[in-house]
């Protein structure tokens, strides 16, 4: 039988489609979502059971057991595409239309945010004085800080698609090199971030428009760390030669992922720090 194709018993014909073997990992990390779902809830509430603080065991115990099943998840399924060749051409597109679907999604959840910005900052209720930024706000200067964050995540940018068009290229270390440089960057930014948080004179609960700002710039965040986790596991496979110029799908979607997190961005910078402080 042919790499590239697999037997399907009821018609007892061979197709080019990739049907995975029967995995425990799809019920388990909907297990573990949930038990992470459950405990941030009862994390917000302080809930408690005989003076134990069941919401944070919870809450931990779910991350925990979310990043397992990613890791022994994503672990069969690059033993699929690297020993056992089973990523046909077929396989490959629709993992690409599945990457565009779920990046899709990634747009309308941030649609969300920037829709609450907008609609608090060009109609201001008479709570907030009918001004925005409300009195009281200090907002953070976008040509200071976050315009080095921008300029950061734009250079990483162009890092990951160096790093693709090294492995169209077949050169392995030279896409090592730009991977192991797109990481850093990603790593700086997030260290930034976290700076501008812990400097910021307003906080979560400061009113509409503090809500609005770490919601979109906090998911944001977020985005950039799994993206950073994301490229991090593609360096390493990097490192192993698991990508060529022919597959290297693994690669693309984290590229793409990367991408959408430097857009975004884009957006944030010029609707939330320049054009929502003015």
């Amino acid at each position: 039988m042919s790499s590239n194709s697999a037997y399907d018993l009821k018609s007892g014909k061979h197709h080019p489609f990739h049907v995975p073997h029967a995995s425990v990992w799809p019920f388990l990390a909907a297990c573990a979502a949930g038990l992470l779902a459950i405990g941030t809830v009862m994390f917000m509430h302080n809930a408690e059971w005989q003076g134990f603080h069941v919401g944070a065991k919870a809450l931990l115990l779910g991350a925990l057991g979310v990043l397992a099943i990613m890791w022994v998840w994503w672990r069969d399924v690059i033993h699929e595409a690297v020993v056992e060749k089973a990523h046909s051409t077929a396989t490959r597109t629709g993992l690409r239309y599945g990457m565009a679907l779920f990046i899709s999604s990634e747009v309308m959840f941030f649609v969300a945010f920037f829709w609450a910005f907008f609609n608090s900052s060009i109609f201001p209720k008479e709570a907030i004085g009918f001004v925005w930024p409300p009195k009281g706000i200090e907002a953070i200067h976008p040509f200071e800080l976050p315009f080095l964050m921008t300029m950061i995540l734009l250079l990483s940018g162009c890092t990951v698609t160096w790093a693709h068009h090294a492995i169209l290229e077949g050169k392995q270390a030279e896409s090592v090199k730009a991977l192991a440089i797109t990481v850093a960057l990603g790593i700086a930014f997030t260290c930034f971030q976290a700076y501008e948080y812990f400097h910021a004179t307003f906080h979560f609960k400061d009113g509409i428009y503090s809500s609005a700002f770490y919601m979109a710039t906090g998911f944001h965040g977020f985005h950039v760390i799994v993206g950073s986790i994301f490229l991090t596991v593609c360096l390493f496979r990097a490192m192993k030669g698991h990508f060529t110029p022919q597959s290297h799908f693994g690669f693309e979607a984290a590229a793409w992922y990367w991408h959408f997190v430097d857009v975004v961005w884009l957006f944030l910078f010029t609707a939330v720090y320049w054009w929502g402080n003015s």
